[in-house]
């Protein structure tokens, strides 16, 4: 049966709904535990006990009154207004938003992992759904800001593809794309504003598929770059004024916070490969910029992005490799149509 050009076959859209739906129910499997739990630590500060949620005025606060909220988060604390209205202080409801929320994010990698030819797509997927770092966010009903954010994240991203990566020749709703991403990249920001690196992300990503940045891709990436910067910048300034970050703890130099992220990067880079000693608050590092073996850290996350960049032509599937991946996707009955 002939289809449109751009269109899918119902098969398709049969097997995209089955892999989803999996990953969704493979998510909810492996947390059943989590949906038995309650409320801890300050859950009270952000839920029970947080006026905002509980009338219409708080409603209003949210969004226009600077500190009615501890965090910068509007849509998080909306929808805590909103769950509280459908089923009060019943901890099952929230944590089984928190859970669909973080297996519809894995059905949405799935997607996006897809559309960059990635083999492998939906276990990699699999084991964001159950990867052991996951559960503090997914089982703590605060953290609804991760689960949320990254939903939405996610979501902007495969917009964003979809836009980026679509053949220049095909008659495509590109200006409607683009606006729902930009749409659910600001309800990411709006959950949690760390979700600022996508305009980087997506051009690092179009620069590797591409080869190159074409100057009106450049130009569309700008207003999500400013809607970036004015969310750090909004955060930093209301953390300081409303959660108290600020004092000696806060006030790190310039060098230390270039060995703070470059530590970072391989800290957590080792939690993914080998989820032990997981904890919410890990022990502070001692920093200092004298140790010249404190460098090591973040010269070898510089060296990996110039090894990446320079391969990143044998990285990129060429026109055989993503050939043979069509192949391989049809043996397979997987939507390859939509992907590559």
């Amino acid at each position: 049966m002939s289809t449109r050009r751009g269109s899918r076959p119902s098969g398709d859209a049969s097997r995209l709904a089955t892999g989803a739906g999996a990953l969704v129910a493979l998510t909810v499997l492996a947390y059943l535990p989590a949906l038995r739990a309650g409320f801890v630590w300050d859950d009270d500060l952000h839920v029970t006990q947080n006026e905002v949620v509980r009338t219409w005025q708080g409603l209003v606060d949210i969004w226009l009154r600077p500190g009615a909220i501890l965090q910068y988060y509007h849509l998080t604390h909306t929808s805590w207004w909103i769950q509280y209205h459908l089923w009060g202080l019943a901890p099952l409801g929230y944590h089984l938003v928190n859970v669909l929320l973080h297996g519809s994010s894995a059905a949405v990698l799935w997607l996006v992992l897809g559309r960059l030819c990635v083999p492998g797509a939906w276990m990699a997927a699999a084991v964001f759904a159950l990867h052991p770092v996951h559960v503090e966010s997914v089982a703590w009903v605060t953290e609804l800001k991760n689960v949320q954010s990254g939903f939405f994240y996610l979501l902007a991203l495969l917009g964003y593809l979809r836009w980026g990566l679509a053949d220049d020749a095909e008659p495509a709703g590109g200006r409607r794309i683009y606006a729902l991403s930009f749409l659910s990249f600001a309800c990411a920001v709006l959950s949690k504003s760390v979700t600022c690196t996508l305009p980087a992300a997506v051009a690092l990503v179009l620069w590797w598929k591409r080869g190159r940045l074409a100057p009106g891709r450049i130009l569309a990436l700008v207003p999500l770059a400013v809607m970036s910067v004015a969310a750090g910048a909004l955060t930093a300034s209301w953390e300081r004024r409303y959660v108290g970050a600020v004092g000696p703890e806060w006030a790190l130099s310039l060098p230390e916070r270039c060995l703070v992220a470059g530590r970072a990067l391989w800290f957590y880079a080792a939690k993914l490969a080998w989820p032990v000693d997981l904890a919410f608050i890990y022990p502070r590092w001692t920093l200092d910029p004298h140790a010249w073996w404190q460098w090591l850290f973040p010269l070898g996350a510089v060296l990996v992005l110039v090894a990446l960049a320079a391969l990143r032509r044998r990285l990129r599937p060429g026109a055989a490799g993503g050939r043979a991946v069509l192949r391989r996707d049809a043996r397979a009955r997987l939507p390859s149509r939509e992907f590559c």
